[in-house]
């Protein structure tokens, strides 16, 4: 619209600039001193007000390119007097200005919201540029972790700390993974990570570093004080009765001591109270030796075993308990010829003790039936699976069974799953527990 107008106007003048020109061009053959000077004066007047009618429209753009070079989103430009055309270029100008200001606006929201965001993780960040040395961004973690103020340029950190800068910043690529540092006399476990972007025509460079020992050792209280307060429950729930008996006979022995006569002493008693003093201290000698084979699973004989060897074997050592049970067990196979590189004593006995949580999770239950399967998914893991039918496994219990000690049965010591995972992990593998109540129960052993 503004250019139309613009347009129009040029047009407008452009014409009567030809007319004068014609009306001069006519006057002069005629010899006509006053058509001459009137023409001449048409030219001279319409071609000034051509000029900065041009002149006025290329001065406001000049300006208003000249605020963008400089990112002066500022001005405001009067879009409510003077010429149409002007009106309507002042309104581009001032809406160019809004939509830049909005945009900056934004970016600054987000660049607020980003830089908040990385204030708040405990991971240590670095941003910079590899040409010149220029931090984009640094974080408060990386300067509390090594100790280092705010700082430009990474030649500070070269020369501030040379022997932490060429470990971490000095060789490229960085070796991803962990390294050992030392800031202020003291070595700490981080885990390295980079990454380069690029932005426009400069390339920078991305480092994340993380504190594993903060991690590992938080990590560890938690699992101590878990297993502690576990520990602590059994220990008490066996010494408390223990304790309480034994102060009962004793406090019998003493009125037989005291007076025989009245209060004689009552050899059934005596012999029925040392027999539940025994049976509960076997029961903690018991949980003790329990809780040392959580410990004394290390090391693993590696061998790459058949798949289906391996279940022929758990086949024929629990198939006949099973029967008796009528509990059909079937092993599934995709691939006769499946192998897989495990410690086969352990994995059998992780099996095993898998097959059994099944038998007893399906009693009660019309057509019992554990399936056992081994498969290898697309991304070349192998996966053995034991599947039941039973009673499945009730929600809010679901985060508690791989606790040690923690059991719903009434006879067992609570450690098969622990002990399982443990297994599991060593293989450098992981297991999944998938159930649902009243409908069964699927663990995936995952290599």
């Amino acid at each position: 619209m503004a250019y139309k107008k613009y347009k129009a106007g040029l047009l407008v003048r452009l014409a009567a600039l030809f007319l004068c020109l014609t009306a001069l061009a006519f006057a002069i053959p005629l010899k006509n001193t006053f058509y001459i000077v009137l023409a001449i004066l048409g030219i001279l007047i319409i071609s000034s007000h051509l000029y900065h009618y041009m002149a006025r429209r290329f001065a406001q753009m000049d300006d208003f390119f000249e605020s963008v070079k400089y990112r002066d989103f500022s001005r405001w430009f009067n879009d409510r007097t003077g010429p149409e055309d002007m009106r309507q270029l002042y309104k581009g100008f001032n809406e160019v200005n809004r939509t830049i200001k909005q945009i900056n606006k934004e970016k600054e929201a987000q660049h607020l919201y980003l830089q908040k965001i990385l204030e708040m993780v405990d991971t240590a960040i670095i941003a910079y540029e590899i040409s010149t040395g220029n931090v984009l961004w640094i974080n408060e973690a990386f300067m509390e972790l090594l100790n280092v103020p705010a700082f430009k340029k990474m030649t500070f950190l070269e020369n501030r700390k040379p022997e932490l800068y060429h470990a971490i910043f000095g060789t490229s690529p960085i070796q991803s993974g962990t390294m050992d540092i030392e800031v202020e006399n003291e070595r700490t476990k981080v885990l390295v990570a980079d990454s380069i972007f690029i932005l426009g025509e400069e390339t920078f460079k991305l480092i994340a570093l993380q504190n594993v020992d903060a991690t590992v050792n938080e990590t560890e209280s938690e699992a101590w004080k878990k297993l502690l307060s576990v520990m602590t429950h059994e220990i008490m729930n066996s010494i408390a009765p223990i304790s309480s008996l034994a102060e009962t006979l004793q406090d019998q022995v003493g009125r037989t001591k005291e007076n025989p006569s009245t209060h004689p002493l009552d050899i059934e008693d005596l012999d029925a109270g040392i027999e539940s003093i025994k049976k509960r201290s076997e029961g903690l000698m018991m949980f003790a030796k329990t809780y040392r084979s959580l410990n004394k699973v290390t090391h693993l004989n590696l061998g790459t075993v058949m798949v289906g060897h391996m279940f022929d074997n758990i086949g024929n050592l629990i198939q006949p308990s099973l029967e008796k049970k009528k509990v059909a067990l079937i092993f599934a196979l995709d691939n006769k010829d499946l192998q897989i590189k495990i410690d086969t004593y352990l994995i059998e006995q992780v099996l095993i003790n898998l097959i059994l949580n099944a038998v007893e999770a399906c009693e009660g239950k019309d057509n019992p039936k554990i399936t056992v399967a081994a498969k290898r998914n697309n991304k070349e893991k192998t996966i053995l699976k034991v599947t039941d039918n039973g009673s499945g496994i009730p929600r809010e219990i679901m985060d508690q069974i791989f606790v040690p000690f923690f059991t719903t049965k009434k006879s067992g010591s609570g450690i098969g799953l622990s002990l399982s995972k443990q297994i599991m992990l060593l293989h450098k593998g992981r297991i999944h527990i998938n159930s649902e109540e009243g409908k069964g129960t699927a663990v995936s052993l995952i290599f």
